[in-house]
């Protein structure tokens, strides 16, 4: 499937400088291991994540065709088939976006091999786990990847589709789990300690004191037995409304801060909006309705489509302009994702819109037919013009000079007042 490359297997270094395609986990200030595949278990990053995937999904791909002043779908072409319906043999297109946009979100970057017939034609995308890839520098300035899969095959651009995120060196993107660990950690270890605590059956920490003149445990053996007792029968969710029995003046007192002392819900609130700054989703799009109102709601909605998924839109569509058409292609032919449904407003707003445009007169019937996705009408290209609208080529004849009577009839006017 893919030609032996003039690098030598496995050749690293010389003329090479290479980047590291996948950052190792780090150990955040909050003690907690931060990597993707952890991070993706933290429920608030999972719902950024996923929502960011499905919604790129959903979006219909398309291959078009410059024709004078209108496009047309390039449906004859054979990457329209590739990238409209099926860009490989086991996924769809909506399932090949979501994988690509996932990557993004939790890697910083996409990576997909691809495959060629004899004709130089693209047959397949073939997607690749950005772990199994390392980017380098050719003597050219050029990327080319190294597949880390045993056969160290090292690939040129032309072989391989590569979306990036944001990137400090141009090779490389970044996703917001390499660059804000810190964050995304605080509010795993905020989810950890709640876990914790009811496990616990929320019996925080403490400790037993027994007074000067009490009976005191001659050996560590009996102390440990007591105190394993009496984490047996008063600890866990089981446990939960147990009594406990201290004799002989003995006292519990609590060492850790409560929960509300630490404002556990408080925290949990403030990691989950600190996790959708650094995806830019709005809160209210993964469950946090804390501050969602009917007159903003929609608005927020608009903002995400417009400041969010719209760059990575972009992103998007210019990788596959590069990677997947030649040169001699891009003067004709584009890619282009169709965001105009989700920019839509709501049914009263739109149809508010297009009586106001029917009634001005530069909307016609099918015109608002069409931007409902409905089968044009017959009759239905007309324009109305308002009466008092009327173009000053079609008056009739003499109404631009008056009569004698009409001037008597003014000057009597004039005269009066």
């Amino acid at each position: 499937m893919f030609l032996p490359m003039m690098f030598g297997s496995g050749r690293k270094g010389g003329n090479f400088s290479q980047w590291i395609s996948s950052m190792a986990g780090k150990t955040t200030k909050a003690g907690v291991l931060v990597t993707p595949e952890t991070a993706l278990a933290q429920g608030v990053v999972r719902a950024c994540v996923t929502l960011l995937a499905e919604s790129v999904a959903q979006l219909p791909c398309e291959l078009y065709r410059r024709d004078d002043d209108k496009r047309l779908r390039a449906t004859d072409h054979p990457l329209y088939d590739l990238i409209h319906n099926q860009p490989n043999q086991k996924d769809t297109a909506f399932e090949y976006n979501e994988q690509r946009m996932g990557h993004l979100g939790l890697r910083g970057n996409s990576y997909s091999l691809i495959d060629r017939d004899g004709r130089g034609f693209i047959t397949e995308l073939i997607p690749i786990n950005p772990d199994k890839v390392a980017v380098l520098k050719g003597p050219d300035g050029l990327p080319y990847y190294q597949l880390l899969d045993g056969s160290n095959q090292i690939l040129p651009m032309r072989m391989v589709h590569h979306v990036k995120a944001f990137s400090l060196d141009g090779y490389l993107g970044l996703s917001p789990i390499q660059t804000n660990p810190d964050t995304i950690g605080l509010a795993m270890a905020v989810d950890e300690h709640a876990g914790r605590v009811f496990a616990n059956g929320t019996t925080l920490s403490g400790v037993i004191e027994s007074p000067k003149d009490g009976a005191k445990f001659d050996s560590q053996a009996k102390v440990d037995a007591f105190l394993g007792k009496f984490v047996e029968r008063h600890s866990g969710l089981r446990n939960a409304f147990s009594v406990a029995l201290l004799q002989e003046g003995m006292q519990y007192k609590q060492l850790a801060m409560n929960n509300e002392q630490a404002q556990l819900l408080e925290s949990r609130k403030y990691g989950a909006n600190e996790i959708c700054r650094l995806y830019k989703v709005p809160p209210h799009m993964i469950g946090e309705l804390e501050r969602a109102t009917n007159n903003n709601i929609e608005h927020q909605g608009l903002q995400f489509v417009i400041y969010t998924l719209l760059a990575w839109v972009k992103r998007i569509e210019g990788a596959m302009m590069r990677d997947l058409l030649l040169p001699a292609e891009r003067k004709n032919l584009y890619i282009e994702f169709n965001v105009s449904g989700l920019l839509r407003a709501d049914q009263k707003s739109r149809y508010e819109a297009y009586a106001l445009g029917r009634q001005w007169g530069w909307l016609s019937v099918n015109d608002i037919r069409r931007l409902e996705n409905l089968p044009p009408v017959a009759g239905g290209e007309i324009y109305l013009t308002p009466l008092n609208m009327v173009s000053t080529g079609s008056l009739p004849p003499g109404i631009t000079k008056a009569s004698a009577e009409q001037l008597n009839e003014i000057e009597a006017i004039l005269c009066r007042s």
